[in-house]
């Protein structure tokens, strides 16, 4: 195996005392009053050998590695992957590299990356927490390296955060169900104890209360996942009393529910309309396009980056608490009761 190439190696090769090597290597060779022929001699051969610093060894001179890491709980989720590309790419832009990792929805998972992470000396983390306590992450904010919470929060926290207005999103979709005639919606949730669904179906409620519906709440599902949606849809399908409409809280529902309606010979939305909770193109290309509830995943990114890096280079967390509007986009999946039963008389 060849020998990697250090300030060592190159100290070695040249004669120059080590001290002299890393001066020029770092940049400061003037400061050091380094002659010219010693400074063009010592950067040839860096870049003969094809030198590259250590970031650990940087690191622990500056106390700064210029890489910062982010915690989500689904890389496969396609809400979360759209978030990932959004953080990468801006981080990148200041000058940050992102190591990310996957805590698949397991709290312990998330500690254990976290610490992984800490280990690496990244200058600040992004999260986007599955546990329910904050206080540990408050104390590697306080202490350790900052920290920003994206997609979901604590009710009660000193940590910054950036996320959609979950309970917006929710009143409004569900508002516009009603406003369309249905008044049996089956809502399938993600992960019960999340914050974005405890909002998401707390605005549902309040929409369906709105109308004195709130008796007829129908809330089923356990996960952001695919199967979810199809086993969920699946049993409502096949109940005495069908749903006129389907209220996924994400895509990945959406995709198990579109698929059990195809496998029930439904047609959406003649037979049964559907809404989701995300936003993402592949949605405009299904038969038909999908009504949504779309959040500002881009703006979500960005803003989480500007926050951390303000906290790295000020040295100081942040107390910034930001809830981001949803949009609602209306599409072709939920049809008009009022309309039909016009229609129909």
């Amino acid at each position: 195996m060849e020998k990697k190439n250090t300030i060592i190696s190159i100290s070695e090769r040249t004669g120059f005392s080590i001290s002299t090597v890393s001066r020029v290597l770092s940049g400061k060779a003037e400061a050091a009053r380094i002659s010219k022929s010693t400074v063009e001699t010592i950067q040839q051969e860096a870049r003969r050998c094809n030198y590259k610093p250590s970031l650990l060894a940087k690191g622990l001179r500056t106390n700064k590695t210029n890489t910062i890491g982010l915690v989500i709980p689904s890389i496969e989720n396609v809400y979360f992957s759209n978030l990932a590309s959004t953080i990468i790419r801006d981080a990148r832009s200041h000058g940050y590299t992102t190591v990310t990792v996957d805590t698949m929805e397991n709290e312990e998972n998330e500690r254990n990356s976290v610490d992984s992470l800490l280990a690496r000396n990244v200058d600040g983390i992004i999260v986007t927490p599955c546990g329910q306590d904050p206080a540990w992450l408050e104390e590697i904010n306080r202490h350790t390296a900052p920290v920003v919470l994206i997609d979901r929060y604590f009710n009660s926290t000193e940590l910054p955060y950036v996320c959609t207005d979950n309970y917006q999103g929710g009143y409004e979709a569900t508002r516009y169900l009603l406003n369309s005639g249905h008044e049996r919606i089956l809502c399938i949730q993600g992960t019960p104890h999340s914050m974005p669904v405890r909002e998401r179906v707390r605005g549902h409620l309040d929409a369906l209360r709105s109308k004195g519906l709130e008796d007829g709440a129908r809330i089923v599902g356990d996960s952001f996942s695919i199967q979810n949606g199809y086993l969920e849809t699946k049993l409502a399908l096949n109940a005495a009393t069908r749903p006129t409409a389907i209220f996924a809280l994400s895509n990945t529902i959406l995709l198990g529910a579109i698929k059990a309606i195809k496998e029930s010979g439904l047609r959406v939305p003649d037979d049964i309309s559907i809404i989701t909770f995300d936003n993402n193109t592949f949605l405009d290309f299904m038969d038909p396009p999908i009504t949504r509830m779309s959040q500002p995943v881009n703006e979500i990114g960005t803003l989480a980056v500007k926050l951390l890096i303000q906290s790295i280079n000020e040295k100081h967390p942040v107390d910034t608490k930001l809830q981001l509007q949803p949009q609602l986009i209306v599409c072709e999946s939920v049809a008009n009761i009022h309309t039909m039963t016009e229609q129909a008389g």
